[in-house]
């Protein structure tokens, strides 16, 4: 446990210094932003962009709008941020041999990957969570209506989806001698998932509808017990690929 303790003080200190928490921080909160002003916006923008010529219904923006530009934003784009941010999180320390003193003074490598699972993990859901709260707050002055009863209930299986793509890349990055590689090796098995999602008898069971089906459930449509099989699977495959990337690390030569 002190190996452990004492290694995420470094790891944390890293990505302060190097400003990716920074980064992922900000572009978070940009996307917490956006995602209701978009919402308010956009029939403004349509209108202005056709002209008054062409003459467009369209209704008026609700919170539903704003949660599903929200969770467009988190799952296009803000879980590739922080795979591309990490995908060199094991393969950089061993390329750069920052690990080699350590481990011959005594470092468990164990400590190694669940410190890097562990930093990854938390600056991913502190960043959906803080932009969830911004959106939160600016669709609920933005739009005041009762259309999205179960905000916090939906937000439960994307956190649950960044605890599992936190294991995906530590061991991608475990794995690979390099961050293309790592990063390739993640990308490349989300974009499995996806495909896999195609088949209706599959997609209960992949990780990857647990970012699908939020707005879904916000609005009541789904329940979240309806994704129960693959909240579970994603917990089970988030503990094999943390414990994969262990025995990785452990037969690695630094």
């Amino acid at each position: 446990m002190k190996d452990i303790y004492y290694f995420t003080k470094k790891e944390l200190l890293e990505v302060w210094r190097t400003k990716r928490l920074l980064i992922l921080l900000i572009v978070f909160i940009i996307f917490g932003i956006l995602s209701p002003l978009m919402a308010k916006l956009t029939p403004e923008i349509l209108k202005s962009s056709f002209g008054s010529e062409i003459q467009l219904t369209i209704p008026e923006p609700t919170s539903i709008d704003s949660w599903v530009q929200f969770y467009k934003n988190i799952t296009q784009m803000g879980i590739y941020i922080l795979v591309i941010l990490y995908s060199n999180s094991v393969s950089g320390e061993v390329s750069r041999g920052s690990l080699t003193n350590l481990v011959t003074k005594g470092l468990n490598r164990s400590a190694v990957i669940t410190s890097k699972y562990l930093v990854i993990a938390m600056q991913g859901v502190v960043a959906v969570c803080l932009s969830f709260s911004i959106t939160a707050a600016y669709t609920a002055y933005y739009f005041p209506d009762n259309n999205s009863p179960h905000i916090v209930i939906a937000l439960v299986p994307l956190l649950i989806f960044i605890l599992f793509l936190s294991a995906l890349i530590v061991f991608g990055s475990a794995i690979s001698s390099n961050s293309f590689a790592g990063l390739l090796f993640t990308i490349t098995t989300i974009a499995l998932f996806y495909l896999m999602n195609l088949f209706e008898n599959i997609s209960k069971f992949n990780p990857i509808s647990l970012i699908g089906e939020n707005v879904s459930i916000l609005q009541g449509e789904t329940q979240l017990n309806e994704q129960y099989w693959a909240m579970s699977i994603s917990l089970l495959a988030t503990i094999f690929l943390f414990s994969a990337a262990i025995s990785v690390m452990n037969k690695k030569k630094l």
